[in-house]
This record gives structure tokens, C-alpha cells and sequence, in this order.
């Protein structure tokens, strides 16, 4: 307890860098995919009287279906182009211009989807969505690398953790404040979608008083001053003698080498076993089903015939489950290691989704088997945080432990 304290007080500044790192990383990323759930109603309603409005005619169900579908996967795709061009912007421009210039582009896209409504266009929101997707794709590779590379190495493994707990703390935030006694109402959506505009302001406000990593201003701008001086302004006074010796040490290992596209890396065999490490890490994922119960979270509640006046407050207890489960596996993925954690969520999930589809399907025969889908769900993203959840930001920063 007295070590937790004293690294409380030594690194002070340090937990409020991870704090404003977060707000603005991979929380924003979380927020943006729960928060289209609650705005899904009146979304589709505000494209149907748009399109009445402007031609004459109701909009058939499969255009308005189509339309909602390109809202909610353009951000996905947005996601991707910033997940590519992510590695070239942070080495070229450092973590903490591209995150502020991130922000910006964020604030821009928030700006779109506010006045959408305003300006009775639909297509602001394609194209707000479409840019936030892009500042994920940006912000959460950026966030992760930041925090692994500013924290010191034996605080390292918990603070890249942090970014999953931020990241389900965002879905926690969406899912409060995408209740109806909030901004979850049919005159305030465009207000609760915009929502990640301020919090995005509010990391431009405050990342400028913080310093960029001490890695890349060694390695990449060849200040070794700047380097010393930021970590103490990080970790508090006190001799990092060796912690810049291992920075130099490294700096000499990759002297000469040349940053790799995307196509480059795909044609280096010496890559191989750490690329197809990362690609099942990520293409497991992606693949596990997570996507679509945080995505149609709603539907899938209807599906299982639950009221709809509770189902916000059933899926708030489902982002709490998540957050509560990562902040706990947090504590114990040192003990336990990350494979066994890995192949035990993913296990766990697999048989959980199984049973889940068993029970939507028979819900109409047994309707006891409607609150099975609702505790199964449950199971299901604690199983996520407790495995796959934690353990991946951790893996692909490839933090020590």
C-alpha cells in the first residue's frame, strides 16, 4: 500500500497525462460505437421526414435500411484509411501533434453531425461519421503507443491496460448519457452524437501542457535534453541514467533503419511470426462477435422481447459489466499471463454465443428463454473483458510481463 502511494505522489503528472491521453483516445473510440445505438430511432426517423420533405415520398424501408446501415459502417471504414495512414503520421509528426491535429478533424466531424439536423441533411452525418471514424482509426493506435512509451517500465504493463479500461469507459459514458432522462431523446441526439466534440476540445485544451514521449524525442528529433528533461517532468525528479542508457542503446540497434509501409512489411520474411501473431490477435477480434452486440445492442433486446422502456438501462448494466471486468482482469494478467487469459475468453464467448442464438431462436416457444439471451449477453462481454478485452492492447504494444 505505502509503494502504491509513493508511486501515486512520484508520478503525478503522469496519471494526469494517461487521464487526458484517454478522454481524448480510445474513450472517444467507445463512445462513438456504443452512442449510435441510442440514436438509432430517431436517426431513421429524421432521414425518413428528410426525404419526404425534399421529394414527395416516403422512403421504402430497404433505402432507409440501406441508408442506416452505410451511418453505421462508414465509421468503420473511416476507421480503417486512419488505422493506415496512423504509422506514418506519428512517426513523421510525433504522437502529440497528430493527436491534437486529430482532434481537430474530430471537432470538425462533430460539428457535421450537430447541425445535420439544422440543415435537414442526412448526408452531414454520413460524412461526420465518416471523419470520426477516421480520428479512431488515428487516435487509438496513437493513444496506445503514447502511453506505453511515456510510463516507465515497471508501470508499463498497467498503463497499456489503461487504454481497454478507457476504452469500455466510453461505452459507459454513451450508454448514460444516451438515456432518456438525459440526451437520449428525440430532441436532443444530435447534441448526444456530437457529444465527443467537447471532450475532444478538452484534450486539445490540455495535451499542449504535457510532453511529447521521450522515446521519439531521442530517437526521432535527437534531443537528448528534451528527452531527460521530459521524463522528469513525467516521472518526478530523480536519476533515469538507465533508462536513457536503454533509449541510446536502442537508437544505436535501429540507426540506419528505414520505416516500412504497409507493403514493405508484407515482403520482410524476418517480420513473419510477429505479423501473423498480430493478425490473428486482430482478425479474432474483430471476428468474435463483440462488434455486433455493441452495435445492435437494442435489437437484440427486442429481439428477445424485453420492454423497451428498460433497455437502455439493461445495456448501461452491460457497458458497467465490461468496465468492471477489465478493471479486474487489470489485476490479475500478470498472474494468470495473456495466453490463458486469451484462449479462456475466447473460449468462454464462443460457447456463450452458441447458446445465445439457441435462445433468440426458441424465444417465441420458451418465453423463459428471453431473460436467458439477457443473462447470456451479460456472460458474454464479461467474458470479453475478463480475456480478449484486457489482453490485447497489452499485446500489441508489447509490453513487458
Amino acid at each position: 500500500m505505502a509503494g502504491f502511494l509513493s508511486d501515486l505522489v512520484q508520478y503525478r503528472r503522469l496519471w494526469l497525462m494517461i487521464v487526458v491521453l484517454g478522454i481524448g483516445g480510445t474513450h472517444l473510440s467507445g463512445f462513438q460505437m456504443s452512442v449510435i445505438n441510442y440514436t438509432s430511432p430517431y436517426i431513421q426517423k429524421f432521414i425518413n421526414e428528410t426525404w419526404l420533405e425534399r421529394y414527395g415520398s416516403v422512403l421504402p424501408q430497404e433505402t432507409l435500411t440501406l441508408l442506416w446501415s452505410f451511418i453505421v459502417s462508414v465509421y468503420c471504414i473511416g476507421g480503417m484509411m486512419g488505422c493506415l495512414c496512423s504509422g506514418y503520421l506519428t512517426a513523421k509528426f510525433g504522437k502529440k501533434k497528430c493527436l491534437l491535429l486529430n482532434d481537430v478533424v474530430l471537432i470538425m466531424a462533430t460539428l457535421h453531425t450537430a447541425f445535420s439536423r439544422r440543415a435537414k441533411a442526412f448526408e452531414m452525418i454520413l460524412a461526420g461519421r465518416f471523419l470520426e471514424g477516421i480520428a479512431a482509426g488515428i487516435h487509438m493506435n496513437a493513444h496506445v503507443q503514447y502511453a506505453g512509451e511515456i510510463s516507465p517500465k515497471k508501470l508499463r504493463g498497467f498503463i497499456n491496460v489503461t487504454s481497454t479500461v478507457f476504452f469500455a469507459l466510453g461505452k459507459t459514458v454513451a450508454r448514460i448519457l444516451g438515456l432518456r432522462d438525459l440526451l437520449g431523446t428525440e430532441d436532443m441526439w444530435n447534441v448526444l452524437l456530437s457529444f465527443s466534440g467537447l471532450v475532444a476540445l478538452i484534450q486539445l485544451l490540455f495535451l499542449p501542457f504535457f510532453p511529447e514521449s521521450p522515446p521519439y524525442l531521442l530517437m526521432q528529433k535527437e534531443d537528448k535534453a528534451g528527452c531527460l528533461k521530459a521524463m522528469k517532468q513525467l516521472w518526478g525528479e530523480g536519476n533515469y541514467h538507465t533508462e536513457f542508457d536503454d533509449l541510446m542503446k536502442e537508437k544505436a540497434m535501429t540507426k540506419g533503419t528505414k520505416i516500412m509501409n504497409v507493403l514493405e512489411v508484407l515482403r520482410e520474411r524476418s517480420v513473419y511470426p510477429q505479423l501473423c501473431t498480430m493478425l490473428l490477435l486482430l482478425l479474432s477480434l474483430q471476428l468474435c462477435g463483440l462488434s455486433a452486440i455493441t452495435f445492435y445492442t437494442s435489437e437484440i433486446f427486442l429481439t428477445a422481447n424485453l420492454p423497451e422502456n428498460i433497455i437502455p438501462y439493461v445495456s448501461l448494466g452491460v457497458s458497467i459489466s465490461e468496465l468492471i471486468s477489465i478493471v479486474f482482469c487489470s489485476s490479475i494478467i500478470d498472474r494468470f499471463g495473456r495466453r490463458k487469459l486469451l484462449c479462456g475468453g475466447y473460449s468462454l464467448m464462443a460457447l456463450i454465443l452458441v447458446l445465445l442464438e439457441t435462445s433468440l431462436l426458441l424465444s417465441d416457444q420458451f418465453l423463459w428463454l428471453r431473460y436467458c439471451s439477457v443473462i447470456l449477453i451479460f456472460l458474454f462481454i464479461i467474458a470479453y473483458g475478463l480475456g480478449p478485452g484486457c489482453d490485447y492492447c497489452s499485446v500489441h504494444t508489447g509490453s513487458d510481463g
